[in-house]
C-alpha cells in the first residue's frame, strides 16, 4: 500500500474493507498529490476540509459494516456540477463567487454512497471546447508530454481527465455533450463512459445543451467506471427527463465473455485522410474482438456526414437558450455601470464581460438559428438531421449488432495552443467520432488501447443500445483485457 493514490476504485474498496487501509489515509494521499500538482492546473477549487470530514465519516461506515462499493472513495468533481458551498461557475467568470444552496443530484447520490470530494476540477468555459483552453482559470494540462511540449488533455472535462490520469484523484465526474467525456479519456489513456441519455440526472449540473448534456464517470479502468455509473443512476423527479428504470448490477455484468455478440464495424467513419495510426489502431481492435469470439460485421451509419454540422446548429441554439438566464441580476458577475447606464446596457456589459471568446461565439451562432427568419433553414431542418442520424443506429442494433467499435479521436493529444488561434472549425472536429452519440441519446465509452508513434495515448470508443450499458461494459472490459493497456505518464509536474 506503498502508494495510495496509484489505487483503482476496485483495489481501494477491497483494501479499505480488508483493514489493510482506511479512506482518511487514501484521501490525505490524495490532497498531498493535488498540492503537489499545481503545474497541471487540474484542481479549480480544493476542498480539503470537506474531504477528511467525509472520510472519517466512510471509515465509521466501512467499520460498521455499512459501506457501498464507493464508500471512502476520494473523487474529482467537474466545475459543472452545484456542490452546496462550493464554488460552482463552470469555468466561467460569469459566475464568479457563485456558491450554491443546493447539492447536484449525482453529487448527492456519490456522497450518499460515501464518496470523498477532494475538491473541483477545470474544464472548458460552460463545457464549450475541446481542449481546456476556454477555462477562466487557464487552461488543464496532460500529464503526458512530448519533447517538453505542454499537451492539451482534452476538453471539456480536461481537468477530471488529467486528474485521473496523473492520480490526484481515484475517479473523476465528467459531463459529455458532443464527447467531453470519451475524447478528454482517449487523450490521456483512461477510461470514460457517457451513459444513455436521461440514466443519469442533470438536475443540478449547469446546462449547456440539455438535450445532449450527460454525466459519467471517467475512472483508470471499465471496472471502476461500472462501479461508479453504479452510484451516479437512478431516477430523479426532479429531472423531468431522468429514466425511470431499474439499475442493473453493472460491475457484476463483466464477464468479459462476448462469444456470440456482434460487433458492427461504420464504413463512413473511414474518413478520408486519417491518420495510419488511428487506422491501424481500429483494425486492431476489431481483430481483438474477433479473436474474443465476437462476430465482426460492416454496417453502414448513412447520415454520419451531417452529424457534426447537425450538432453545431443544435448545441449552440440550446446554449443560446440556457445562457440567456446569465444577466447581471440575479447571481454571479455584474459589470460596473457609469451614470446613465440603463438595464440593456448593465446585461450587455455583463455578458460581454463574464462570457469568454468561444461562449460568446456559440451564443452568437445559437440565437442566429433561431432567430425568426432562419429557425426552419437551420434549426428545424438540424432536428430533422437528427432523427436520421438516430434511426441510422436503431436500423444497425435491430438488425442484430450489440456494439459498435470505432475511435474515439481523430488523433492523440495536440499541443497547447496548437488550434486555439485557429478556424474554430478544426477545433470542432475533434468531435467527428463522438457527437453521432449525443446526438442519438446512446451509450459510448472510450477504452485506452494503444500509443501512437510519439508514445501518447489513443483509445477505441465502444457504442451500445439504448439502456444497455451493462452489455456495453462488457465488450468494454472484454476489449481493455485484450489490449492490456497499462502506459503511465511518467511525472514531471
Amino acid at each position: 500500500m506503498s502508494d495510495l493514490t496509484k489505487l483503482t476504485i476496485a483495489a481501494a474498496r477491497d483494501a479499505m474493507r480488508k483493514g489493510d487501509t482506511t479512506s482518511a489515509e487514501i484521501t490525505q494521499a490524495c490532497l498531498t498529490a493535488i498540492d503537489g500538482a499545481d503545474a497541471l492546473g487540474a484542481f479549480v477549487h480544493k476542498t480539503p476540509d470537506i474531504a477528511l470530514a467525509q472520510a472519517k465519516a466512510a471509515d465509521d461506515r466501512i467499520k460498521a459494516g455499512d459501506a457501498p462499493a464507493m464508500c471512502g472513495i476520494p473523487l474529482g468533481i467537474k466545475d459543472l456540477f452545484c456542490t452546496k458551498g462550493v464554488p460552482s461557475q463552470a469555468a466561467s467568470r460569469i459566475l464568479q463567487g457563485f456558491k450554491p444552496e443546493y447539492e447536484s443530484t449525482v453529487t448527492t447520490q456519490l456522497f450518499d454512497a460515501g464518496a470523498v470530494m477532494l475538491g473541483k476540477l477545470n474544464m472548458d468555459e460552460f463545457a464549450m471546447g475541446s481542449s481546456n483552453e476556454t477555462s477562466v482559470y487557464g487552461n488543464a494540462i496532460n500529464p503526458w508530454k512530448v519533447d517538453d511540449r505542454d499537451l492539451t488533455p482534452g476538453g471539456s472535462s480536461g481537468g477530471s481527465a488529467s486528474a485521473v490520469a496523473a492520480d490526484l484523484c481515484l475517479a473523476a465526474t465528467g459531463t459529455d455533450t458532443g464527447g467531453s467525456i470519451r475524447q478528454p479519456a482517449a487523450f490521456t489513456g483512461i477510461t470514460g463512459l457517457k451513459p444513455t441519455y436521461g440514466r443519469v440526472s442533470r438536475w443540478g449540473i449547469v446546462a449547456f445543451a440539455s438535450s445532449l448534456d450527460q454525466a459519467g464517470p471517467m475512472t483508470k479502468d471499465v471496472r471502476d467506471c461500472a462501479i461508479m455509473l453504479q452510484a451516479m443512476c437512478g431516477h430523479d423527479p426532479k429531472d423531468s427527463t431522468s429514466a425511470d428504470l431499474p439499475v442493473p448490477d453493472f460491475e457484476a455484468a463483466l464477464t468479459g465473455d462476448i462469444r456470440g455478440k456482434t460487433i458492427g464495424i461504420p464504413r463512413e467513419y473511414r474518413l478520408d485522410g486519417m491518420p495510419a495510426e488511428i487506422a491501424k489502431l481500429w483494425d486492431d481492435g476489431t481483430a481483438m474482438l474477433r479473436d474474443a469470439g465476437a462476430k465482426v460485421v460492416d454496417i453502414s451509419l448513412p447520415h454520419t456526414k451531417y452529424a457534426l454540422p447537425a450538432y453545431y446548429v443544435i448545441a449552440p441554439a440550446e446554449a443560446s437558450s440556457n445562457l440567456a438566464r446569465y444577466d447581471g441580476v440575479r447571481f454571479g458577475h455584474r459589470a460596473k455601470l457609469n451614470a446613465g447606464d440603463g438595464i440593456t446596457q448593465m446585461y450587455e456589459n455583463t455578458r460581454a464581460e463574464g462570457f469568454g471568446a468561444e461562449v460568446q461565439r456559440r451564443v452568437m451562432v445559437g440565437t442566429y438559428v433561431l432567430s425568426a427568419g432562419f429557425y426552419d433553414a437551420y434549426y428545424n431542418r438540424a432536428r430533422k438531421v437528427r432523427t436520421l442520424i438516430k434511426k441510422d443506429f436503431d436500423d444497425a442494433f435491430a438488425a442484430g449488432v450489440d456494439a459498435i467499435l470505432t475511435p474515439a479521436t481523430p488523433s492523440a493529444a495536440f499541443g497547447i495552443g496548437e488550434m486555439a488561434d485557429a478556424d474554430p472549425i478544426k477545433m470542432y472536429l475533434n468531435d467527428v467520432f463522438t457527437v453521432t452519440v449525443n446526438l442519438a441519446g446512446l451509450p459510448g465509452i472510450a477504452v485506452p488501447t494503444g500509443r501512437d508513434a510519439q508514445g501518447l495515448p489513443l483509445g477505441l470508443q465502444l457504442i451500445g443500445k439504448p439502456w444497455e450499458e451493462a452489455e456495453l461494459l462488457n465488450v468494454a472490459y472484454c476489449l481493455e483485457n485484450a489490449a492490456g493497456f497499462v502506459a503511465k505518464p511518467a511525472k514531471w509536474w
